[in-house]
C-alpha cells in the first residue's frame, strides 16, 4: 500500500439552507486515524460525504493522496445476489479478486453467511457486510459512518482488529460516531452547530 494523507482545510458545509459546520481543519498521515464526533443531525455524515467527493462544501479544501471506500447506512447490496456475489459485482470494479471478499467476510465473522441471500441477513450482518465491501476494496482511506451501530461486542471487537490491521499496512480511518470506538484516534473532530456563516 503506498503512502496515503488525508488534508481538510477550512471546510464549510451548508444542507438545506443551514450551515452545519465550518472551519473545519484536519491532517492524517499514513497509519493513522481520526474521530468525528457530535450529536446527530450536526453534520458528520456530510463531511464524510465532502470527503468522499459525493457532496461540495461551500468553502475549503480536501486534498490527499490514496483511494476512498465509505461505508454507511447505503450498502448498496443487492438484496437478491447472495452476499458473495454482491460484494463480488463491487470487488471486480475494485479490481480485486473474491479471495478479498471472502478474507474480508472472514474478518468481520460472517464467512458461513457468503452463500445467504442479503436479503434475509439481519441488521447486524447487514452493516457488517457493508463493512465487509470497504475492507476488501483495497482502498488506502476507509470513510465509516456509524461503524458500530447494529454491532454486537464481538463484531465490534472484529472490526476494531480489521481497522488497526489497516492502520499497521498504512491505511487512513476517518470515523464520525456519537459513541465511542473501540480503537485509538489520532485526531479528533467534534461538531458543534456554528454561530455564523463564513465570510
Amino acid at each position: 500500500m503506498s503512502a496515503a494523507w488525508l488534508a481538510i482545510k477550512g471546510l464549510a458545509c451548508r444542507r438545506g439552507g443551514r450551515l452545519l459546520f465550518a472551519g473545519l481543519d484536519l491532517d492524517l498521515a499514513a497509519g493513522q486515524s481520526a474521530l468525528i464526533a457530535g450529536p446527530n443531525g450536526i453534520g458528520k455524515s456530510s463531511l464524510l460525504r465532502i470527503v468522499a467527493g459525493l457532496l461540495s462544501p461551500i468553502a475549503g479544501t480536501v486534498e490527499g493522496d490514496g483511494t476512498i471506500a465509505l461505508t454507511d447506512e447505503a450498502a448498496a447490496l443487492d438484496r437478491e445476489k447472495t452476499l458473495r456475489a454482491a460484494l463480488g459485482f463491487w470487488a471486480k470494479l475494485d479490481g480485486v479478486g473474491l479471495d478479498r471478499v471472502d478474507a474480508a467476510l472472514a474478518d468481520l465473522g460472517i464467512g458461513h453467511l457468503a452463500d445467504i441471500p442479503v436479503r434475509i441477513l439481519s441488521t447486524g450482518q447487514r452493516k457488517r457486510a457493508a463493512l465487509a465491501r470497504t475492507i476488501a476494496s483495497g482502498a488506502n482511506i476507509w470513510l465509516l459512518d456509524e461503524p458500530a451501530n447494529g454491532l454486537d461486542v464481538a463484531s465490534a471487537q472484529a472490526l476494531a482488529q480489521a481497522v488497526e490491521h489497516h492502520r499497521a499496512r498504512g491505511g487512513i480511518i476517518l470515523a464520525a460516531s456519537h459513541m465511542p470506538l473501540g480503537w485509538r484516534h489520532d485526531g479528533e473532530l467534534t461538531l458543534a452547530a456554528p454561530e455564523e456563516a463564513p465570510a
